[in-house]
């Protein structure tokens, strides 16, 4: 039997997608000594069947789309976009690798961190195995994220179901899409294909955008009603049956059972840690359903091994796994005591209209606070919005005492980039009359934000006294 070698280090980091990278490089840039262990593709699901490949698919449902938008202000009218999915295949993949080189091995051996492409097992509370490699640290990172998990439905095994580890992988046009699951993995892959030329349904257990406010979900069932979408929303598959060519879906929605054919199965449902045979509890260290127990500062019950990203049991975005290396960074690296704040968290769903939001909404907010005050502005009172027809969608702030910000929820065009501002505002504890007192450059889409900034000032700014004032001012200013 081969004597394993001995590889003694600061940081050993398992997982190689966006939090253990980040966590990685952090490390070893500060100079301490970083082994990095990925037994898969380097630069994890959000490079590779996650953040990356989606929104380069949904660029090229947009530009499809543009075609039809574009016959409202007079150009293109009788032309119709030609679909080569072929050619929608090879852009997605170009992207990725356009983007792969920053993720590589070679890339982090040139920050000095000895990458190893070995499945990691801890063997003590202080060491682990990977290859023909034992690996001593003062702290580990386990950052091995999460994958797709598949519900109990009769039937399922057989129909060759596609998560979004294996739909990027098509080459050919889904005659029908079906997607189990309205999150928002479902509902952008969903208007995505729809523009692409797919028949789709989608079938949701729930409502949709459960955890937006409650005005956002009306707009994007109406975008989807124009775009021809079948949605079932509180309704579940009771069966499934593959046959040549597809599968049949019997759906249980409240108003009776529908029966669907559809070309294609796609499973969006919820996802599940990856946690197992890595010798956790050799380690000590605690699991639960949703991954790995940790306290605020990202430690697990073996306060030398963290957890980061989605393994981490908490919200799974990539911008969190990257926010979660750097508490990692100042606790591991440092020896600072951070802790994880989420009260500036944001989240976006790229559809179109896009749904944005930040910090609490109204109803977490009124559970917390006990005055909550709310502002909503329309886009169809900014004047970009009306030049680009793009006046769908809305902003509102929720607001505590004395105007403070507790979150903002935008939908409409280009949301996800305009709500940093109110997360800025959240994490600066930026006064609302800051943002009330900007100049905008004119006409732009942010402008939607100084003005629901503003409107909170108004009923205050033209009440009776400050009327009174002014009558003063104008009898007597000389």
């Amino acid at each position: 039997m081969t004597e394993l070698r001995l590889i003694a280090c600061d940081i050993c980091v398992i997982g190689a997608g966006s939090a253990g990278l980040s966590a990685a490089s952090g490390a070893a840039q500060l100079g301490a000594r970083v082994v990095l262990i990925e037994r898969g593709s380097m630069g994890g699901d959000c490079l590779n069947t996650g953040c990356v490949p989606s929104k380069s698919l949904i660029a090229a449902a947009h530009a499809a789309h543009a075609f039809t938008s574009a016959m409202a202000m007079g150009v293109g009218e009788g032309l119709a976009a030609k679909i080569d999915f072929q050619a929608v295949h090879e852009h997605v993949h170009a992207v990725i690798a356009a983007i792969a080189p920053n993720d590589s091995v070679a890339r982090f051996e040139g920050m000095g961190i000895t990458v190893l492409r070995e499945t990691a097992r801890f063997v003590s509370r202080t060491e682990l195995v990977a290859g023909d490699y034992r690996i001593k640290a003062r702290r580990f990172v386990v950052a091995t994220g999460s994958r797709p998990s598949l519900p109990p439905i009769p039937g399922l095994d057989n129909c060759q179901p596609l998560t979004n580890e294996g739909i990027f992988e098509l080459t050919s046009l889904p005659e029908h899409l079906l997607i189990l699951g309205g999150g928002p993995i479902g509902l952008e892959l969903a208007q995505a294909f729809r523009r692409l030329g797919s028949a789709v349904s989608v079938v949701d257990a729930g409502v949709i955008l459960s955890k937006d406010e409650p005005e956002a979900a009306p707009l994007i069932r109406q975008a989807f009603a124009d775009a021809g979408i079948a949605l079932f929303e509180n309704a579940s598959i009771s069966q499934l049956q593959a046959f040549e060519g597809g599968v049949g879906a019997t759906i249980k929605c409240r108003s009776g059972d529908k029966i669907i054919t559809a070309s294609h199965l796609l499973v969006a449902a919820g996802r599940a840690p990856n946690i197992e045979d890595m010798g956790l509890d050799i380690a000590g260290v605690k699991t639960n359903a949703k991954g790995i127990v940790v306290d605020a500062r990202l430690r697990s019950s073996n306060h030398a091994i963290y957890a980061l990203g989605d393994i981490a049991g908490g919200p799974q975005f990539t911008h969190v796994a990257g926010y979660h290396a750097g508490i990692f960074v100042r606790n591991g690296v440092f020896g600072l005591p951070a802790r994880v704040d989420y009260a500036a968290l944001p989240w976006v769903t790229f559809l179109d209209p896009e749904v944005a939001h930040v910090g609490l909404t109204e109803a977490a907010a009124r559970q917390s606070h006990r005055q909550v005050t709310t502002i909503i502005e329309h886009f169809a009172d900014n004047d970009r919005a009306q030049t680009g027809r793009r006046t769908e969608g809305f902003i509102k702030l929720v607001l505590g005492r004395r105007g403070k910000v507790l979150g903002a929820t935008i939908v409409g065009p280009q949301a996800g980039d305009l709500i940093s501002l109110w997360g800025l505002v959240i994490a600066g504890k930026v006064e609302l009359s800051t943002v009330a007192s900007m100049i905008m450059p004119y006409p732009t889409l942010a402008e939607i934000s100084k003005r629901a900034a503003s409107a909170y000032y108004k009923p205050k700014l033209f009440g009776a006294l400050p009327k009174a004032w002014v009558g003063l001012v104008q009898k007597y200013l000389p």
